[in-house]
């Protein structure tokens, strides 16, 4: 303990500004420290601080955007010479509400594969509705009337679905009338 009293530290105020909010004079300007060198070996680099994934580098996303065009073309170039038009595969807004739509009767049982009996899913049926309620609010003012118009049908048909698809669930089965 007697070696410790021998030890001094110095306290530097770094405060940019005074007790009356002026900035100080005597703050020496901070250099920011030289990047660490990199290992001669090829490991990869440390993970950032948040969980999510580094973006990629532009060159990385021209890259991937050119093999994805090229990719499309020969699947395009396929379909045609098998007789497909490459415009029924073709992605619009209504092809895509649609979609959900489908996905969306098909997870509350209403619609289901030819031979395959339905399957319900409240929750991913809810999601799907809350997913087309969020679409409609991000996009309130920049859709053309018809595509307003399929949005809102679609919404009301399957919230109206979901509603009596739970109702009955709420019921459970009907009671036969007893037999006279």
């Amino acid at each position: 303990m007697a070696d410790r009293k021998n030890e001094s530290f110095t306290v530097t105020d770094r405060r940019l500004f005074t007790a009356d909010g002026e900035l100080r004079k005597d703050v020496p300007e901070e250099q920011e420290p030289a990047p660490p060198a990199k290992p001669a070996a090829t490991a990869p680099a440390p993970a950032p601080e948040s969980n999510e994934p580094p973006a990629p580098s532009a060159a990385e996303q021209s890259e991937q955007a050119q093999a994805y065009k090229d990719s499309s073309a020969e699947m395009d170039r396929q379909a045609e010479l098998s007789g497909m038009s490459t415009k029924e595969m073709e992605i619009t807004f209504e092809r895509f509400l649609a979609s959900l739509y489908m996905t969306g009767m098909l997870q509350l049982g209403l619609m289901h594969e030819q031979g395959a009996p339905p399957q319900l899913d409240l929750i991913g049926a809810r999601q799907t509705i809350d997913s087309l309620s969020l679409l409609s609010e991000k996009t309130k003012g920049n859709l053309s009337s018809k595509e307003q118009s399929f949005l809102q049908n679609a919404l009301y048909e399957l919230r109206m679905a979901y509603v009596e698809v739970t109702n009955a669930i709420a019921r459970g089965p009907q009671q036969a009338p007893a037999a006279k």
